[in-house]
């Protein structure tokens, strides 16, 4: 496997200014504007920053944006697709590549019978706003009484709190 560096990983994702936000069908657009990830890049970069064990054939990850004007760390948000299970992830790294930080900000995942959606604003200010919410599988009915927002922000350091 060839090693490939930070710099290689963070050019496939074109840097943006905030605001953006983050919703079920966004990642379409960030699918046909963006290139894809090399499976290189994936075990490199992302890989290591997931909870949890590797992926398997089927997931696949869309590069989406890096965050414009970031000056200590490199923050970079990309689509993760499993099967029932779709996210965007924000990970800041330091300037070497090292991660930071990595926190899950907007989703559609269905589950026991339901189907739970946030979508997530990121401000100028690097404040996160997330609006989460869930129905019953196979309704367009939103039940109000599943929502709750959600607050975060990246911090100077790269961290999200």
């Amino acid at each position: 496997m060839k090693k490939l560096t930070f710099p290689d990983f963070v050019a496939k994702f074109p840097p943006i200014a905030m605001p953006v936000t983050l919703g079920e069908d966004t990642h379409h657009t960030f699918s046909t504007e963006n290139s894809p990830l090399s499976d290189e890049l994936i075990a490199q970069f992302i890989i290591p920053t997931e909870a949890t064990t590797p992926d398997d054939e089927f997931t696949e990850y869309v590069p989406c944006f890096a965050i414009d004007d970031t000056k200590d760390f490199v923050a970079l948000v990309w689509w993760k697709a499993e099967l029932m299970n779709y996210e965007y992830v924000l990970a800041t790294f330091n300037m070497k590549g090292h991660l930071i930080d990595r926190e899950v900000i907007a989703y559609t995942r269905v589950d026991a019978g339901k189907v739970s959606r946030a979508v997530a604003t990121i401000s100028e200010g690097l404040e996160i706003n997330i609006a989460a919410g869930a129905s019953p599988e196979g309704s367009d009915t939103y039940d109000p009484a599943t929502s709750r927002m959600l607050e975060m922000e990246i911090l100077p350091t790269g961290e999200i709190a």
